[in-house]
């Protein structure tokens, strides 16, 4: 992981390289690269604090800053009135964890210890309750196409947010007491990674600086966005959609392969499905809720390309976990599926 510690050198290089207003590509790559270690030095963070304060009062942390970079990116995207890049990086982030993260660790899980077993219950709640938020997500959407008032559809986005947001609730404390009576055979996060004798001081510390720096990361990245698109021949599409999703959950992803590689597959789903509701009943109506404050309205109207896809991303991950085991050839399945996705979004030849 030593490796990750390095691209916080790139944290002076795009500040210097956007005051001196250099190539916008460099700003948006070294502020990208620079996100990553962020958000990873915020994950252990989180965890310290999780670990020192208890089961409940811990878990409510994981549950409140697990993806709190994504939180920040998408916070500065409004800001700058970009609403389709959040919407496509709202996306981007549950089709990342339900297909690129949870593939690839099934794959390399797989590939080191042959077939693994996992706690069908869990699993079993943790994808019901996926479906069930993409329902919640798309209603909205598909809704809109015959409402004609706008200031319904925004009203009609308002109350199914703070439907999920009751719902995320519930989730957290079904989960909280699951995990006292049961002890939950799923291990921390914080098994998979470093150990840290923090005190609960420093780790707070730690966890303000790195957001700090990623909400400054975030808003040179957001600001460089169109020239890298139009350089690049990009879409804003794409880049929220592919791009962005993997800028900011990165280090959590490595986390939850390095957790399949180790056996831990209990570990590895919970990390893969849960940060994908916490994007869909957390991130997202908070986003809703927060963006009437900034002046810039998000509704939830996702276009149907991304229906699509999220409806087939939720469909295979669940049929391929649901049997309470996983290998290999599985994990290339949903990987497969991620690069098809990933190569249409490509080519798509319009800006949505």
């Amino acid at each position: 992981m030593r490796a990750l510690q390095l691209l916080l050198l790139f944290i002076p290089a795009s500040l210097l390289a956007h005051w001196a207003g250099t190539n916008e590509i460099f700003v948006f790559a070294s502020s990208a690269l620079a996100i990553i270690p962020l958000a990873k030095l915020l994950g252990e963070a989180t965890e310290v604090l999780a670990e020192k304060t208890g089961p409940r009062i811990g878990g409510l942390l994981n549950a409140t800053f697990g993806n709190a970079a994504e939180l920040i990116i998408t916070l500065a995207a409004i800001r700058a009135g970009q609403i389709q890049l959040v919407l496509a990086s709202l996306t981007g982030s549950i089709l990342g964890n339900l297909l690129l993260v949870l593939g690839f660790s099934m794959f390399m899980g797989g590939l080191k210890n042959g077939r693994q077993i996992f706690d069908r219950r869990q699993v079993d709640t943790d994808a019901t309750m996926t479906i069930l938020a993409l329902i919640a997500m798309t209603v909205p959407s598909l809704f809109s196409l015959y409402i004609p008032d706008g200031q319904l559809v925004e009203e009609l986005s308002l109350t199914t947010a703070a439907a999920m947001l009751i719902l995320y609730m519930l989730f957290v404390v079904y989960t909280l007491q699951s995990c006292t009576k049961e002890k939950c055979n799923a291990v921390t996060v914080r098994e998979a990674l470093p150990s840290h004798a923090w005190s609960a001081g420093r780790a707070t510390a730690f966890m303000g600086l790195s957001m700090i720096g990623i909400a400054l990361m975030s808003e040179l990245l957001v600001a460089s966005v169109e020239a890298v698109t139009d350089t690049l021949g990009l879409t804003p599409f794409f880049v929220g959609i592919i791009i962005v999703p993997i800028i900011g959950n990165v280090a959590e992803h490595l986390v939850s392969v390095q957790a399949a590689m180790q056996d831990k597959m209990d570990l590895s789903l919970s990390i893969a499905l849960g940060s994908s509701l916490q994007i869909a009943l957390f991130v997202t109506p908070v986003l809703v809720f927060v963006s009437l404050l900034l002046n810039s309205p998000l509704t939830l109207q996702f276009n149907q390309l991304e229906l699509i896809a999220l409806t087939a991303a939720s469909m295979i991950s669940a049929l391929v976990s649901l049997d309470g085991e996983s290998n290999w050839l599985e994990g290339a399945m949903l990987l497969a599926v991620y690069g098809i996705l990933s190569l249409a979004f490509f080519f798509l030849p319009m800006k949505l």
